[in-house]
């Protein structure tokens, strides 16, 4: 049945949902039409559980722009009409359902206040996944569900975790209320995260309080800049970080702000390419200990930014689950 927390409603994934986005052909089958829903969990022998968020107030509560609560239904129009074949048949795949926002938040107090409230609602929606041994993909709204999501696995693993993220900011920023800049900070504070790496960050965009954080936290951070100037290189910078992990739980976060010309709640004209992010994906998948993914924050504004976010998430949430 679906739930709610005051400001959040839980609707549950159904056949019938699912199937009202699957453009049906004759002589084909879509991923849509073999993936499961929120009432074969108990059942479901696959690994890999979708959950949507449709929500925008995190990033509000950072003072950034509206519009990532949009990027789950762009993903589910064009990951759900994605072909059924030999290499991926969406019976691995449960698509369980959508956190939605009940009531508009406006002021600052009571966007942070919401926040808040989202991590509680996604952990105890989160927890059930984790205790099943399954693996969530989280799409859609902003950087603060990356708390949650270290929150309830960290709950059930009972350790501290590890996270590799890949993002132009840190979201390592001051402990002032929660928002979708500081989910990493207020997780490593409050215990849940063990160690953290983040790379290509954008020199001119993490303030000077927040790499000095960075650094006496002793976290694994690299630069685009590096990657521009030929000093490091990205795939080899992947390679490393998860040799480092190899033996401990990772969550693995691609904000949708690192790529390129992407349509997100912090555009970049200058950022990786979607290649570059796939094969981050690809990459992250094959961690032994692989937790979560998590991708945040992509926020089209209309219908061909539509069309382009929801392909890029339908091939990364592909190639993940395929590796």
């Amino acid at each position: 049945m679906n739930s709610s927390l005051n400001h959040f409603t839980f609707i549950k994934s159904s056949k019938e949902s699912i199937l009202s986005y699957v453009f049906q052909r004759e002589g084909e089958v879509k991923l849509g039409e073999k993936v499961k829903v929120y009432d074969d969990l108990a059942d479901f022998s696959g690994k890999y559980v979708v959950l949507g968020v449709k929500e925008d107030v995190g990033p509000r509560a950072n003072l950034g722009l509206s519009g990532a609560d949009q990027g789950y239904v762009c993903f589910l129009k064009r990951f759900l009409n994605m072909q059924s074949n030999s290499f991926l048949s969406g019976e691995e795949v449960l698509i369980l359902g959508e956190v939605t926002v009940n009531v508009e938040l406006k002021e600052l107090a009571e966007l942070r206040k919401g926040v808040e409230e989202l991590d509680e609602f996604l952990v105890s929606l989160l927890i059930p996944i984790y205790e099943k041994g399954l693996i969530p993909v989280l799409i859609g709204g902003g950087h603060n569900n990356a708390y949650p999501l270290i929150k309830a696995c960290s709950y059930d693993r009972g350790v501290a975790i590890d996270v590799l993220n890949c993002d132009p900011h840190a979201d390592f920023r001051a402990l002032e209320g929660r928002h979708s800049g500081n989910s990493f900070s207020y997780a490593m504070k409050e215990g849940y995260l063990a160690n953290y790496a983040v790379l290509g960050l954008h020199q001119q965009y993490n303030s000077q309080s927040m790499l000095d954080r960075l650094t006496e936290k002793e976290c694994y951070v690299t630069f685009f800049e590096e990657y521009l100037s030929g000093q490091r290189d990205f795939l080899t910078d992947i390679d490393d970080v998860l040799h480092q992990v190899e033996d401990t739980v990772l969550g693995v976060e691609l904000d949708m702000d690192a790529i390129v010309n992407m349509p997100s709640s912090a555009f970049t004209p200058s950022g990786i390419t979607l290649e570059e992010a796939r094969k981050y994906v690809i990459k992250c998948a094959k961690s032994k200990k692989v937790a979560y993914l998590h991708l945040p924050e992509a926020a089209p504004k209309n219908e061909r930014e539509e069309a382009v976010v929801g392909k890029a998430l339908a091939y990364l949430v592909s190639d993940f689950i395929k590796s």
